[in-house]
């Protein structure tokens, strides 16, 4: 899937963090950092992950050295756009959060567990929490949330383990919204409340329309977690992880802003 770039005039840009801005939970390397720094200076940018707002400020916001200027270009999205942070001036405050009820956290957290061990898909070898907790997200991340991105991998490389798990959960749960995430991951949210939801409230906290909107991701494919920004109609550019970024941003994405006509 790639972006036509001159359908419409690019005025945000939007991004996938994990395997996409980064290896799963790891800080942006430095290249990615200096590209989405030249970008920030361009265009206002924003990053919706399914990944809380910690990870954000590990992998990304420690990473960039922003003067108050470009924060106030910098749109946070964590948990797959369920929270909204912006900059305050001092830092980066939460606008809101679609916040899950406690039943429907207790709910969602006993349904991945079960259905986890039914599958033979809970792993006695994990490295962090298997089950988490984000407040508007629960996320089950099979090989626990700091494991080495090499084993998480070979976890599931077709993807076939975390879609059975996925498939099992949601005939659990059709109230809320149970997406696949990560390499590893199955991420539960509010029905109805995905990536697309966080894109389409862009419109009015960024003032940008969807049509002048690009989103870059690696799991744009049919059962993705970026695939609702595709199927929202935004134009989406496919990655392959960090590095296929980095060569988009700079052989493409910037040199095509950089062509624009002075306003």
């Amino acid at each position: 899937m790639t972006a036509d770039l001159d359908a419409a005039p690019v005025a945000l840009v939007a991004f996938d963090l994990d395997d996409t801005l980064a290896p799963s939970k790891s800080p942006l390397p430095q290249p990615v950092a200096d590209l989405l720094t030249a970008l920030l200076q361009r265009v206002p940018v924003c990053v919706i992950s399914g990944g809380q707002y910690g990870q954000f400020q590990q992998q990304l916001l420690a990473r960039l050295d922003l003067t108050p200027e470009l924060a106030e270009r910098l749109h946070l999205m964590p948990t797959c756009g369920t929270q909204y942070y912006r900059w305050d001036g001092e830092g980066f405050g939460q606008v809101y959060a679609h916040t899950l009820t406690t039943d429907e956290r207790d709910r969602a957290l006993a349904s991945l567990r079960r259905r986890a061990e039914e599958l033979g898909l809970w792993e006695s070898e994990t490295w962090g929490d298997v089950l988490e907790d984000r407040g508007s997200q629960v996320t089950f991340s099979a090989l626990g949330q700091q494991a080495p991105v090499d084993a998480k991998a070979a976890w599931d490389p077709t993807g076939e383990r975390k879609e059975r798990l996925r498939a099992a959960v949601a005939a659990d749960l059709p109230d809320l919204e149970v997406r696949s995430g990560g390499s590893t991951s199955v991420d539960i949210t509010r029905r109805g409340v995905d990536k697309a939801t966080g894109m389409t409230a862009l419109v009015d906290l960024a003032g940008v329309p969807l049509s002048d909107m690009v989103f870059v991701g690696d799991r744009l494919d049919v059962g993705g977690n970026d695939r609702p920004v595709a199927d929202l109609g935004v134009r989406s550019q496919a990655v392959h992880g960090w590095e296929d970024t980095a060569m988009y941003l700079a052989e493409v994405l910037l040199p095509h802003l950089d062509a624009r006509p002075a306003a």
